[in-house]
């Protein structure tokens, strides 16, 4: 059985962006959308589960008008919300939350649940902050307004050399297969300081050859997906520059971006990487964030 998209609502503006943009993901995919609220706390007993009943009557409301098509259930849970989430995830094709734009910033204001679910789940999480429309994933038209009658924006996919992983690549290529958008790949590399070259490096002089050694190896690692997608056009690009900086100016105007989390046993518990971390909170278009062993 074809797994659904599941999207975290709890009446919030940016969990009904969230369930929009979860009910077109659901719809390119031919899959289910499976509506999750979670009652947490004080909000138990009938007065809450009226509440939750109103949440997910708004985001039913919000989908119905967005895909009128799209297969859809929803559930109530007690308890709390993170670890309501991650149940759902693991039966599912990929989870989405909403996340708050910063006011006259791009980016996301990122709440416990959502890097709660982040840093938990084995599958892969969207981040979709408040305000986010159709048209945003969408090229804009010739006059520079907004459009959904024009092809896809980029789908943007951040590549570490130094740990390239298969899941994360597929699902980028896979977001642009069924977008029929262009799937831009990013590496971020930085020269070796005075006490020579990090892990990782290459021990070439001089920026102009680092980065046609960086450039080849990309195109090295994602040849096997070019095959494999060959109705993919891939634009791969190699940037002398700190890894979040460089993300942050490859998903401007993009339709999503993808990033890697680690999967890893942590004495202080589950959380995200540096890079990751920076990414979710600073770029403005949603994030996928796939993780991986």
């Amino acid at each position: 059985m074809l797994l659904p998209v599941v999207a975290g609502v709890d009446g919030s503006a940016e969990s009904l962006a969230a369930a929009a943009w979860a009910a077109r993901e659901a719809r390119r995919r031919d899959r289910r959308l499976h509506l999750v609220h979670a009652r947490e706390g004080g909000a138990a007993g009938a007065a809450g589960r009226h509440l939750a009943r109103g949440a997910l009557r708004r985001a039913e409301d919000t989908v119905r008008a967005e895909c009128p098509d799209v297969r859809l259930s929803d559930e109530q849970t007690d308890g709390p919300a993170v670890a309501a989430l991650v149940k759902a995830a693991d039966q599912a094709e990929l989870t989405v939350v909403g996340s708050r734009g910063l006011s006259g910033f791009t980016g996301f204001l990122v709440g416990s649940v959502a890097l709660g679910l982040v840093a938990r789940s084995t599958r892969p999480v969207v981040l979709v902050r408040a305000g986010e429309e159709a048209a945003d994933e969408h090229l804009p038209a010739d006059d520079g307004t907004a459009s959904t009658d024009t092809g896809y924006a980029d789908v943007v996919l951040a590549v570490d050399l130094t740990e390239a992983c298969d899941e994360v690549i597929e699902f980028a290529f896979e977001a642009a297969r069924i977008r029929r958008a262009r799937l831009r790949a990013v590496h971020a590399w930085q020269e070796p300081g005075a006490m020579g070259l990090g892990p990782g490096d290459i021990a070439l002089v001089g920026e102009p050859r680092r980065g046609e050694e960086w450039l080849g190896f990309l195109k090295a690692v994602l040849q096997p997906w070019r095959d494999k997608f060959p109705e993919v056009e891939v634009l791969e690009t190699v940037v002398a520059d700190k890894p979040t900086t460089a993300l942050v100016r490859a998903s401007a105007g993009a339709g999503l971006l993808v990033v890697g989390h680690r999967l890893a046993e942590r004495t202080v518990g589950p959380r995200t990487g540096p890079v990751t971390h920076a990414a979710i909170q600073h770029v403005g278009c949603p994030v996928a964030v796939v993780p991986h062993l």
